[in-house]
């Protein structure tokens, strides 16, 4: 066996269907390529039908395999439709990634309602409900793989992300409460927790004259993260390769959490 041949049959996803929830966002979009370019079949899912469809466009022109699906994470029968839709098309989905989420950044104190229950609904509770429907397909096959995508924010916290930060914490205990319950079944549980990745929404922040230079600061690396960085640790826990790793959160951050930018020290370096 050559080296090719090794990778792909220790990190391959020949043959594995993989629906992603978010596909069409920042995150989602770098995720699901990877994913697609790594051999998988891959049901981009969104609430914006026309940037799934051209981003299935994307992903087929460029040798992979895609399709789009409409899905509304906060709507129970959207949920239901979206999963029979595959199921229907597939005959299985073997991984199913959780990244449909929002954030609206605003203090403890200025927040209303309507934007905790929208928050809430999304990143919480619709990973609750998107995960239960496709684990109840999984579990008939006593096999599987879910893929949540927490953050930052699920340990280290950052003023105007409150509700953010709780639904992302919630999001990791959530994965470990799968991770015991779903063993069982043979479907294993884990998440993702990107640190502060450059996207279209984030952008903003990386332009503000002191937050920029804050978050720098605080990153090991100094820089922030692109999406394509998450794809290498996406297909990992997509594959057999992580065949034995299952309730765990994985911070792909450029070393924030583990304390940023170093204060002066002696070193002949």
């Amino acid at each position: 066996m050559n080296s090719k041949e090794y990778l792909n049959h220790v990190f391959g996803l020949e043959g594995k269907t993989v629906l992603v929830s978010g596909a069409a966002g920042g995150i989602g979009s770098a995720i699901s390529e990877g994913l697609a370019y790594a051999g998988a079949e891959v049901f981009l899912c969104g609430r914006s039908a026309e940037k799934c469809q051209a981003l299935a466009d994307r992903i087929t022109a460029n040798g992979g395999k895609a399709s789009a699906h409409r899905l509304d994470v906060t709507d129970m029968s959207s949920i239901h439709t979206c999963v029979d839709d595959v199921i229907a098309q597939s005959g299985k989905i073997d991984v199913l990634f959780n990244v449909a989420g929002m954030n609206k950044r605003e203090g403890l104190l200025d927040v209303s309602e309507e934007t905790y229950d929208r928050i809430m609904n999304t990143n919480l509770k619709g990973v609750f409900m998107l995960s239960q429907a496709v684990a109840r397909e999984m579990y008939k096959r006593k096999s599987g793989n879910i893929i949540n995508i927490g953050s930052h924010n699920d340990e280290g916290m950052l003023g105007g992300c409150s509700v953010y930060g709780a639904t992302k914490s919630g999001v990791v205990a959530l994965t470990r409460s799968m991770a015991i319950e779903f063993a069982q079944y043979g479907i294993r549980a884990n998440a993702i927790s990107p640190g502060h990745i450059l996207t279209e929404l984030t952008q903003v922040t990386w332009d503000h004259p002191t937050r920029a230079p804050w978050l720098r600061e605080r990153i090991a690396m100094g820089r922030p993260g692109m999406p394509e960085e998450l794809v290498g640790m996406a297909i990992m826990l997509a594959s057999d390769a992580s065949a034995y790793m299952t309730g765990q959160a994985y911070h792909v951050d450029g070393g924030c959490l583990c304390g940023g930018a170093p204060w002066e020290y002696d070193t002949q370096y």
